[in-house]
């Protein structure tokens, strides 16, 4: 009977061990699971929602860290957490192939000098002591699509899995590609290669992960160019900033409409540096040169327009002698406003630069001029203000000078007593925020050391945005409000201080 009770003993302290094992490795393997299910590639826990009145799903995400720098298994810090991109690798029929017939690019101008250089242009070799010996090219306005596709090849986050991936790039040529149709096609082909990207984009996984609301796209055209209202043929553009897909990306342009989804970036300039060096001799060259003209106007009339003031800033410019230098671009002069070094000649030796609205709000010409060091001087917070939120600042009376374009139209208002008006220290207080700010709306052609310029300021506006969205969704709100809303010219002038007062211009 004692043997019987012992062996018992026994097979009880035996099975009480095995069960403490194996509850010891129970709880090892859920510690590791979990950590593998919270350590995503991407930093983010998934789960996914879906939203009754929008017909699409979106993934929640949790970060686990606010760290800029996270520490990788090896026990290094990844500069890139929080900052990766993916690059769709797209059809060619999305990009390399609509600039293959570069005549076709705009009706009125043969586009294929401008292409050489990765849409840089061919470089200036002659800049006759205007500009700086080198990172000078004859860059056209429309190049901005090509510009940064290159730009994002090179770009240090760039990663090739996806999971990874902070937000997603689409290197679609959409501004190059609708260029081709604007006179004299049909509707259908104006939108057809927009429709089939969209179908393209809406199949892969990235996508499905928050409905393309972590994808961005380029466009070196206006926004207005994307945004036709009706199916009528004469009706401007296409209707891609319409469709469903789209609607739920970031198109950044050369100038946006008044949907809170497009975010306005510089127009590309004639100079493209490749190191911190070219850009800091060049500020330095702009700091140091004099300036005999009060101010200028670098452009043509737009008699079609009847709201143009343009007409009157020519009369008033001729009207105050030396005080200003007029550059007319219908003139008959061996001077040219498609030459790089003659429009900059003009603004650097200028304290002010007018910059009025052309055939829209915006222009190339007001990053050419503050390049140059001369202080812009607009007529319409659509202009600048309610554009470049990422690379200008919030306060901009420290860099340019707003005139009334309705004072303009009335006559009720001199520019040259106005522009007379500021003191010599107001003068150079804003020359320097000018100057300051070059780094901000130029294109380097690659990454510069210490200085960011406008793709990385672009690239961490996306980058912000997106995360900000994802944070909406972690805390259980519906992403799809306020992403994409129309009339939002209010939203994108907060926190200047004068948004119910500017009412009127939009």
């Amino acid at each position: 009977m004692e043997k019987v009770i012992s062996i018992t003993r026994c097979h009880n302290n035996q099975l009480w061990l095995v069960l403490l094992v194996s509850f010891l490795l129970f709880v090892l393997f859920i510690s590791f699971d979990s950590s593998a299910l919270i350590r995503d590639q991407n930093n983010w826990y998934f789960s996914t929602i879906i939203y009754g009145d929008h017909k699409s799903s979106a993934n929640t995400y949790v970060k686990y860290s606010n760290d800029d720098y996270e520490e990788t298994e090896d026990g290094n810090s990844d500069s890139c957490f929080g900052r990766y991109i993916y690059m769709h690798d797209l059809p060619s029929r999305f990009n390399d192939d609509v600039i293959k017939n570069c005549r076709s690019l705009v009706k009125w101008f043969d586009m294929c000098p401008y292409l050489v250089n990765e849409g840089f242009g061919s470089q200036i070799h002659n800049p006759m002591n205007v500009l700086s010996k080198n990172g000078w090219f004859a860059t056209n306005q429309f190049m901005l699509e090509i510009i940064f596709r290159d730009r994002m090849k090179k770009y240090e986050c760039l990663t090739n899995n996806s999971s990874l991936a902070s937000a997603i790039f689409v290197p679609f040529y959409a501004g190059l590609d609708v260029g081709r149709y604007l006179w004299g096609y049909n509707i259908t082909v104006r939108d057809s290669v927009g429709v089939d990207l969209a179908k393209w984009l809406a199949s892969k996984p990235e996508w499905k992960r928050m409905s393309g609301r972590d994808h961005f796209f380029i466009s070196g055209r206006i926004g207005w160019d994307f945004h036709r209202q009706t199916s009528n043929e004469g009706d401007w553009g296409s209707k891609l900033m319409k469709l469903p897909e789209f609607m739920n990306m970031t198109m950044l342009s050369i100038e946006t409409t008044s949907w809170s989804n497009e975010f306005g970036i510089p127009y590309p300039t004639y100079f493209h540096p490749s190191s911190d060096h070219e850009v800091l001799e060049w500020q330095t060259k702009m700091r140091r040169i004099k300036r005999p003209y009060l101010f200028s106007f670098v452009g043509a009339p737009r008699p079609g327009k009847n709201d143009s003031i343009r007409e009157e800033l020519m009369e008033q410019c001729i009207a105050s002698g030396k005080k200003c230098q007029l550059f007319s671009c219908f003139s008959s002069s061996q001077k040219s406003c498609d030459n790089p070094v003659d429009v900059m000649n003009v603004f650097r030796r200028s304290a002010f630069c007018l910059q009025p609205s052309g055939d829209s709000f915006t222009r190339r010409s007001i990053f050419d001029s503050i390049l140059a060091g001369c202080i812009p001087v607009f007529f319409h917070p659509g202009s600048a203000y309610a554009q470049y939120i990422w690379h200008l600042p919030k306060d901009y009376t420290k860099y340019s000078v707003l005139i009334s374009e309705f004072d303009v139209r009335s006559r009720n208002i001199s520019i040259n007593e106005t522009l007379k008006g500021f003191s010599k220290k107001q003068v150079l207080s804003m020359r320097k925020e000018v100057i300051r700010l070059i780094p901000n709306i130029i294109y380097a052609k690659s990454k510069l050391e210490d200085l960011e310029d406008a793709f990385d300021m672009a690239s961490k506006g996306v980058l912000e945005r997106v995360d900000n969205i994802r944070r909406k969704i972690e805390d259980g709100k519906d992403p799809s409000i306020g992403f994409a809303e129309e009339n939002s010219w209010v939203s994108k002038l907060i926190g200047i201080g004068r948004e119910n007062e500017w009412d009127r211009f939009f």
